[in-house]
């Protein structure tokens, strides 16, 4: 039996054994690898338009208010663009430092505007404008930790992995030396608030390190909170750290107007007012821009496939998306599966996440404590003349929310001092509660 199955290995085995012992054991290679060599200056994708010919104006449209299409021009965000410009030439030309602040609600063109300042820059370098500068993006999303910035930042730089922490003494010794990179550094930290921890020594630090005279570091901090650095870091600190700020005001329903009819480009697919419509439905909720497109993009979607089913496939039919269409898409697009499911819920889950938005709305950090949203659901009771549950009840409540991906609990085991972040966007939950008189009045 033994010998058998001894035959039956070899027989398996006997294709591998005259395979290079590199290609047989690829992990008993030595550990050294040879330095890889430098790379050019990433370059941000030049502007434009999607590549494939649309067989009717509404797949046009269609195509381009997908909110992946890069526009050739970013309407309504000129002064913002003009401000970031003009310090980061400075930054680059003087060769110093500095950090400058971008905060706005979502959907306002923070990240585009910058990525459309750093185009201009290396097209300024392309023409031997500027002198070459390095640009690093990173998105604190895509970290799983906030200290794994550093190790993305360092291998950024020397394309070389070690550990957040031998990444931040690293950094720490490239900031505090003269500089042996022959480039400054533009460093664009998108989702700054996910970046957010109980020290706020990995914020700091990318704060101060502009700073520094050997450091050649330019920050451009993005984030969704306005006064995200007083809280974090105190007023002392902050001001210390010298940051300049611009704020992204909520685009208004004209503003939202153009950024749709730019996209259109009189291509005779929306009626006017129809796009107006949209522009308003949008703006007096959110301002979001990537809303609005979604929103007309469904628009366009519902008009091809009554066309497909009234009439078959006729592209050469020359009907517009009308205020109907749009209306019936403003009420898919905000009637989603997650606005239905708060619909759903009972009064004091629907208080625990009204509790929960107000409290990160104070604090301005993506998550707060426990401890935090029951003082708040109590508050909301007493002066709503509402009976609470218990603290044990609410734990079950909040256990409730946690099970349903409402919200994310840092733990499994809830305690009083657990920290809680929304799974949903706070647009779902004003959405769901607003057309209930009580509701409308706390959030």
């Amino acid at each position: 039996m033994v010998k058998e199955q001894t035959s039956q290995l070899q027989s398996l085995l006997r294709p591998y054994q005259n395979l290079p012992k590199k290609q047989r054991h690829p992990e008993s290679q030595g550990t050294h690898k040879p330095k890889k060599p430098t790379l050019p200056i990433p370059i941000i994708a030049q502007r434009k338009l999607a590549s494939t010919n649309p067989s009717s104006d509404f797949e046009k449209a269609r195509q381009m208010l997908h909110v992946s299409t890069v526009p050739e021009t970013l309407p309504c965000r000129e002064d913002e663009f003009c401000e970031i410009l003009a310090y980061l030439e400075s930054a680059l030309e003087d060769g110093t430092g500095g950090c400058i602040y971008i905060s706005g609600v979502p959907g306002t063109g923070k990240t585009a505007t910058v990525r459309e300042v750093i185009r201009s820059l290396q097209a300024r370098v392309a023409d031997g404008d500027l002198e070459p500068f390095q640009f690093i993006e990173m998105n604190g999303m895509k970290l799983t930790e906030p200290s794994h910035a550093y190790s993305a930042l360092w291998e950024a730089f020397t394309e070389e992995k070690v550990t957040p922490k031998h990444a931040a003494d690293l950094l720490e010794h490239m900031f505090s030396s003269p500089s042996t990179r022959q480039q400054p550094c533009l460093l664009l930290m998108d989702e700054l608030d996910l970046l957010v921890t109980r020290k706020q020594t990995v914020m700091y630090n990318f704060f101060e390190w502009p700073n520094r005279p050997e450091a050649k570091l330019t920050v451009i901090a993005i984030a969704n909170t306005m006064d995200l650095p007083e809280r974090l870091l105190s007023n002392k600190v902050s001001s210390r750290l010298g940051l300049t700020r611009i704020n992204f005001q909520p685009y208004t329903h004209s503003q939202l107007y153009t950024i749709i009819q730019s996209r259109l480009q009189d291509s005779g697919t929306f009626e006017s007012d129809a796009i107006e419509f949209c522009a308003r439905k949008v703006s007096a909720v959110s301002g979001d821009a990537r809303r609005a497109l979604d929103i007309c993009r469904r628009a366009v979607e519902l008009v091809e496939y009554m066309h497909l089913r009234e009439r078959g496939d006729d592209s050469t039919h020359t009907s517009q998306v009308t205020i109907s269409m749009v209306d019936r898409a403003v009420k898919e697009m905000f009637v989603t599966s997650n606005v239905q499911l708060i619909h759903s819920a009972t009064l004091h889950q629907k208080l625990f996440l009204a509790a929960l938005v107000a409290r990160l709305k104070k604090n301005g950090l993506p998550e707060v404590e426990f401890t935090e949203v029951i003082q708040t659901y109590f508050q909301l009771c007493r002066m709503n003349s509402i009976e609470p549950v218990t603290t044990s009840e609410l734990t079950v409540v909040c256990n409730y929310l946690n099970s349903s991906r409402f919200i994310l609990l840092e733990q499994t085991n809830l305690d009083l001092y657990q920290r809680i972040r929304l799974n949903l966007s706070e647009g779902d939950i004003m959405l769901a509660l607003r057309n209930d008189p009580f509701f409308k009045k706390i959030i």
